[in-house]
């Protein structure tokens, strides 16, 4: 199943609701709440009905979390990365599925504009496939990890390049770099777990229609199960919460040394889910 999260555009109640998609209709799931609600839930089944599609209904963000956690799973993107400042991979990151967390209160959805922050001169993009916790839990093992897992999205993790380049150093992990409204991107679904497999997702990103890069999810060095289990150490996860795979291999400008503009078009595929698209928004003064 592919839920998502709508409004109406033909001046009926803008209220946001959950639904479904049917092909290009949008099926209402029939539920008064939003997605973190819906999941928390168990996704029931209620008196479905034709919502719309792309001419009444527009596709907001999926949901907005209960938290981000961003985890950094792809040892070629660090490669890349790590290459232009002459650094290397410290060993620790082999061991030790690390990661920071956002702020959900910045997340847009598919088709937003997304701001470019007066501070920053090199707006980069980063490529990820993000899993949504459906069920509680606390001291997860690996083995059972998935079972916790309600689906998987899309997720643009946006990025001030120059600002990060400040901030590494003092190690706190990323700040402003991070942190604007409309800096992480969800979307445009969100496919439920028994239709995925996370370890063999094939992930791309296209500016203004043509390929920057990608992967695919079997080169994660930490998988999923893994994250899960680490992030649940003496903490209850709960439904509504995001885990990020880090920015797949090639799918960010800094690893090609090149750097969005006003006005690209960024689309990022998922086989399985779909096809996440945005425009980058005008540089302030």
């Amino acid at each position: 199943m592919k839920y998502v999260t709508y409004i109406r555009t033909d001046g009926a109640d803008p209220t946001p609701r959950v639904g479904y998609l049917d092909g290009e209709d949008v099926i209402d799931a029939g539920f008064d709440g939003d997605m973190v609600a819906f999941i928390e839930a168990g996704a029931p089944a209620g008196t479905t009905f034709l919502a719309g599609r792309g001419d009444t209904i527009r596709l907001r963000a999926p949901l907005r979390p209960r938290t981000i956690r961003d985890f950094l799973a792809f040892e070629g993107h660090l490669k890349n990365a790590f290459a232009g400042l002459g650094k290397e991979i410290p060993e620790e990151w082999y061991t030790v599925p690390a990661y920071y967390k956002g702020l959900p209160d910045t997340v847009i959805g598919p088709g937003d504009e997304i701001p470019w922050p007066a501070y920053t001169h090199k707006l980069d993009h980063e490529l990820e496939l993000a899993a949504v916790i459906g069920r509680p839990g606390k001291d997860i093992t690996e083995g059972d990890a998935l079972e916790h897992v309600f689906g998987y999205t899309i997720w643009n993790d946006m990025s001030a390049r120059d600002t990060q380049t400040r901030e590494l150093p003092v190690g706190m992990g990323p700040c402003k770099a991070k942190d604007w409204d409309g800096s992480n991107v969800l979307g445009p679904c969100i496919v439920t777990a028994d239709e995925i497999d996370p370890h063999n997702v094939d992930l791309e990103v296209r500016i203004n229609g043509v390929r920057w890069g990608g992967d695919n999810t079997s080169a994660m060095h930490h998988t999923f199960e893994a994250m899960i289990a680490y992030a649940s150490q003496g903490l209850t996860l709960r439904a509504g919460e995001i885990l990020g795979s880090g920015t797949a291999t090639g799918g960010s400008g800094l690893e090609l040394d090149r750097w969005l503009r006003p006005g690209d078009l960024i689309e990022m595929e998922a086989s399985g889910i779909g096809v996440l698209t945005n425009t980058v928004g005008p540089k302030p003064a």
